[in-house]
């Protein structure tokens, strides 16, 4: 084999390795940015829940007990949204 095609082929390989790395950059790149997005809404999601909740709460103490169990409720499928974006960033990453 002459020093011409080991050099090809050295920078044959070197080629596909880059490509390899770039493909894993972006695609670490966009699922960070998917997980990101599907952080913001429910992260809004709870805050304005939890707000009214309060709210709800300070005005009428009452019925303080069912505002909190509803509120809970809202929190556990609001985050649910949350779980699933960070299991699509998990597909997008490692598959």
């Amino acid at each position: 084999m002459s020093t011409l095609s080991q050099v090809a082929a050295l920078a044959a390989e070197a080629t596909d390795t880059a490509a390899d790395d770039l493909k894993n950059a972006n695609a670490a790149t966009g699922a960070g940015f998917a997980y990101g997005l599907a952080a913001i809404g429910p992260g809004i999601g709870i805050g304005y829940l939890v707000g009214q909740a309060v709210q709800a709460m300070a005005r009428q103490p009452e019925s303080a007990g069912q505002v909190q169990t509803t509120m809970f409720l809202g929190i556990a499928f609001t985050e649910a949204l949350a779980l699933i974006g960070f299991v699509v960033f998990i597909l997008l990453k490692f598959v």
